[in-house]
């Protein structure tokens, strides 16, 4: 198989998954570049806020903390505790340092949130923002009580107002947390959704499959498929495999036309064949006894072919009336007397091998509703075939079972080799030959065991190969009981004088 793994996957996987898959797939991209987008922007909006807020604090301590002048004129910084302790709520931390880094006032367990500067910086897991006391906004006392002019601005110390950066954190993962649970929740939406449309989409095949399994089921090509409302893609498709079926359906019908005729004409000829072939027969025998020497020998060969080819004439004519359906007669036969002459028919092959019979006896009669001559040649073709397939030395067992379960069964079965394995599923075909073992009818037609399972299942019964008890095989035939009949006249005499054997 060519192809790379994963498009070997993803032609195994079904049209309804695949739709949703990619349905899916899309959604996750646009959700997935949202978030990304809206995350950082978000990101940078909460940083961004959160320096404000700072700055905005710490301005307004840096107006609240007043400086003052003594008497002496140094400048006096007093720190009121209130407002650093209204400033301060949540987990905001705030001191008041000097110029050389002396704390002047703080919040309680306030840490050491660095070296003040003029900006906003990161220090021990704090955001932190420094703002600068000036003196350039207070005018000192003069020596006579009047206020001099304002001195120039001189740095006295710095208020640093901290909060921690894992409130921040906290903010941004919880947003981040929202976006990846919106992608996520975004994309199995999308999936579920595109199953459930991909399904609806999907259900008009869904249909026509249906009927395709029920038009394999019935073998009827005349149906009507199923087609949906809207003239689609669809509903063109149905459309060509309506009339795909129909022009199947007309085939099929010419073909059985033309079979039924091929049939009635094999049937109709080889019912034809049978009165010049016994004619033929007839004037061969008083020939053959008119002649001798050699001429005798010659007349003999030919009758012993007319005899094969009036078999083979018989053979073609039971199988051309089982496919033509034609019915024969059916009276009460004793399956266990059908089976007795069938031996004694095919006993002039036994040379060199034991033939045994296991029949009812008068008292326990095995009768079936069938029509003598087919059922005759159901056990001749049997106990020959047996007969032809088993090497000299070989035993031959024909035995009837009495009714059990509504049927009767014939079984013949053998000690030779058995059959073949390649031969097994093909046994009862048509012109499926096996190789005879030493027996005069190696070259049969191949048609002895296809008219057994013909007789078989126009009786309504069926015929098995299985392995007998000794290792050979096992023919066994089960064909419906029709009780004792109350009327023994009835019943067709199966007596009959018999004939050369051609083969199975």
């Amino acid at each position: 198989m060519s192809g790379t793994p994963l498009s070997r996957l993803s032609s195994r996987v079904p049209i309804r998954l695949k739709l949703a898959l990619v349905s899916a797939g899309l959604t996750f991209a646009i959700l997935l570049l949202f978030a990304l987008v809206v995350g950082a922007f978000t990101t940078q909006k909460l940083h961004s806020s959160f320096d404000d807020d700072l700055r905005a604090t710490a301005a307004d301590l840096q107006a609240q903390i007043p400086l003052r002048y003594g008497q002496d004129g140094t400048p006096t910084l007093e720190v009121p505790s209130d407002v650093l302790r209204s400033a301060a709520a949540g987990d905001a931390a705030i001191r008041v340092v000097d110029q050389n880094g002396r704390v002047l006032g703080s919040t309680p367990d306030a840490p050491n949130l660095g070296p003040p500067s003029g900006g906003v910086d990161d220090f021990g897991g704090y955001r932190v923002v420094s703002r600068p006391l000036f003196t350039g906004t207070l005018r000192r006392p003069g020596a006579f009580g009047e206020l001099e002019p304002p001195i120039a601005g001189q740095e006295v110390a710095f208020v640093q107002y901290g909060k921690q950066l894992g409130t921040l954190d906290a903010t941004i993962g919880r947003v981040q947390l929202f976006l990846a649970f919106g992608v996520v929740g975004g994309t199995v939406l999308a999936l579920l959704a595109g199953l459930a449309v991909a399904r609806r989409a999907m259900r008009p095949i869904v249909r026509l499959t249906a009927a395709a399994r029920e038009v394999a089921r019935t073998r009827d090509p005349a149906v009507s498929l199923p087609k949906p409302e809207a003239d689609d893609e669809v509903a063109d498709l149905a459309r060509t495999l309506e009339a795909m079926l129909g022009q199947l359906d007309a085939a099929r019908g010419e073909s059985e036309a033309t079979l039924m005729r091929q049939r009635e004409f094999v049937a109709d000829a080889s019912h034809e064949l049978r009165t010049p072939l016994t004619s033929i027969l007839a004037n061969l025998e008083l020939l053959q006894d008119d002649l001798a020497g050699e001429e005798r020998e010659i007349a003999g060969s030919a009758l012993r072919s007319s005899h094969r080819m009036r078999r083979l004439v018989a053979d073609l004519l039971l199988l051309a009336r089982a496919d033509a359906g034609r019915r024969t007669p059916r009276v009460a036969v004793d399956l266990a007397g059908v089976a007795r002459e069938g031996a004694a028919e095919a006993s002039s092959l036994n040379e060199g091998r034991s033939l045994e019979l296991d029949l009812p006896d008068g008292d326990d009669p095995s009768f079936v509703e069938g029509a003598p001559d087919d059922l005759h040649r159901l056990a001749v073709n049997l106990v020959e075939n047996a007969l032809v397939h088993t090497p000299a030395g070989s035993s031959v067992r024909v035995a009837v079972r009495a009714p059990a379960n509504g049927q009767v069964k014939l079984e013949v079965s053998d000690d030779g080799p058995g059959v073949p394995a390649e031969l097994r599923e093909r046994v009862f075909e048509r012109f499926a030959r096996g190789s005879g073992d030493g027996a005069p009818v190696t070259g049969g037609s191949g048609l002895g065991l296809a008219i057994v399972r013909a007789v078989a299942e126009a009786h309504g019964g069926e015929v098995t190969l299985e392995d007998s008890e000794s290792g050979g095989a096992l023919f066994r035939v089960c064909l419906p009981s029709a009780g004792e009949p109350a009327d023994r006249d009835r019943v067709r005499p199966l007596l009959r004088p018999a004939a050369p054997s051609d083969g199975a």
